[in-house]
């Protein structure tokens, strides 16, 4: 069984409230195996179901599959408001199979990424997933990393990551030739895949169990039902009508909110407290060119910096053989803000007079201006990147793609670093959970998440 989740409980009905509680969970596996474009299902205007899953990203559709696979009797739906699946966080990431190392002792962070990763590689053999358990080096360069070094190899142990050990400069040549180190944490079950075919894979699972996808569903309110849909049979049997940006609209029973990016406003839909706050923060990757890939061939990490959930500028090979080269943290002002000069005026206002950002901003400035630095002067992070791999150069490099993580920041300025779940009172709140704050180890942890999410689903709405 795994432990209480950090379980929040805001007041729902249109009113706000303060936080407490907590609830046990369990993990189970399940398989499936990838689809391509996913979607329709029943007409959005007629549709009703028992359960639906709001985002259609990895945990989302982790969550349907796990939660269908459990009550193959329930009608369950999951809403999209794209046209495909998985095309925000899901598919903009770096692809690395976390090993769990990172979080701390006992966290849910901690213990679904070591689950989940068990959990992933399975699912992926099970279904002809590709994948490649390349490993990962955690490279202390200068001294003053060391002691941070050993402190993350013991962190580890602590959350039964296996095959760890501590390695030195000799050993770092041997795995990576043209890397240069003091001393490494040597990391065997990291790997790389690809998670949107890992997503779309369950959701092929969800719909050849009779779950029903409905994409181009924008969420645009989530409200008690007034009275019967005319002519219905259903009588007030699904009394949470759901309405989209086109006017069209769903019941059902419950809902569970998988939205990511839009996670606090869909909350903040559906009656419950907006807070924590998302701020999204845009991550920009360096491609390493073609005919210089033979200078990487596992993950090479730096060693992290306590104060901040980003793990640096590390090196990534990906499943089509390219190199990434990234990402670096910089505050991107819309939430799907993938380029540079993404810019949404309601969203910024949103970060600057809802959320902790100023504080943020006002305890890590150099932080800040040195992210923002590099983002903009492609030779300072060459220069960063020639620390572990001095051969590089700005020749060999080419800017990347980007993404955009979720990250969940309370009032004080706070990063939130572990999982949150949420849900609330009345008559909404009764029916609806809330997954708030899931970015990185997510994609690794989904099929554990999901474990998690259908247990708390059967307990407290009682299926």
């Amino acid at each position: 069984m795994v432990p209480a989740l950090r379980y929040l409980v805001g007041a729902c009905g249109r009113a706000r409230g303060g936080f407490a509680g907590g609830f046990p969970g369990a993990c189970r596996s399940a398989s499936g195996r990838p689809r391509p474009l996913c979607g329709g299902g029943r007409s959005a205007s007629t549709s009703s179901f028992d359960i639906v899953i709001v985002g259609g990203g990895i945990v989302g559709l982790a969550s349907a599959r796990a939660l269908i696979l459990r009550h193959p009797s329930l009608s369950i739906g999951v809403l999209e408001k794209e046209k495909d699946l998985a095309v925000h966080q899901t598919g903009h990431n770096s692809g690395v199979i976390h090993s769990g190392i990172y979080y701390k002792p006992e966290s849910l962070k901690a213990k679904l990424c070591v689950q989940g990763a068990a959990l992933l590689y399975e699912y992926c053999q099970q279904k002809g997933i590709s994948y490649k358990q390349c490993g990962k080096l955690i490279v202390a360069v200068e001294q003053e990393e060391i002691p941070r070094l050993q402190a993350l190899y013991e962190r580890g142990l602590q959350n039964g990551v296996q095959g760890l050990r501590l390695i030195q400069q000799e050993d770092i040549k041997k795995k990576e030739p043209y890397c240069r180190g003091l001393m490494a944490i040597d990391c065997p079950h990291t790997g790389i895949v690809d998670y949107r075919q890992v997503a779309l894979s369950f959701a092929q699972d969800f719909q050849e169990a009779g779950g029903s996808v409905l994409t181009n569903f924008e969420v645009k309110d989530i409200e008690m039902a007034k009275e019967s849909p005319s002519r219905s049979i259903d009588g007030m049997q699904y009394p949470i009508v759901i309405k989209n940006t086109k006017g069209e609209e769903i019941r059902c029973q419950y809902v569970v909110t998988c939205a990511g990016l839009y996670s606090d406003r869909i909350s903040e839909l559906s009656g419950c407290t907006p807070d924590p706050r998302i701020v999204p923060f845009r991550g920009d990757y360096l491609l390493l060119k073609p005919e210089k890939c033979y200078l990487v061939k596992g993950n090479i990490y730096p060693v992290p910096d306590s104060r901040f959930p980003f793990l640096g500028v590390h090196f990534t090979p990906r499943m089509d053989g390219s190199i990434w080269l990234g990402p670096n943290a910089v505050l991107a002002f819309k939430r799907e803000g993938y380029r540079p000069f993404d810019f949404s005026a309601t969203d910024v206002m949103d970060i600057i007079i809802n959320s902790g950002l100023i504080k943020l901003a006002s305890q890590n400035f150099s932080y800040g201006v040195t992210e923002m630095y590099k983002a903009c002067f492609l030779g300072a992070t060459v220069k960063y990147l020639q620390k572990f791999i001095p051969e590089i150069t700005v020749s060999d490099i080419l800017r990347g793609p980007a993404g955009v993580r979720a990250q969940a920041l309370d009032r004080d300025g706070n990063l939130v670093e572990d999982f949150v779940f949420d849900a609330g009172v009345g008559n909404i709140g009764n029916r609806v959970l809330h997954v708030r704050n899931a970015p990185s180890p997510a994609a690794t942890s989904s099929l554990a998440i999901s474990g998690m999410i259908a247990d708390e689903v059967q307990q407290r709405f009682e299926l």
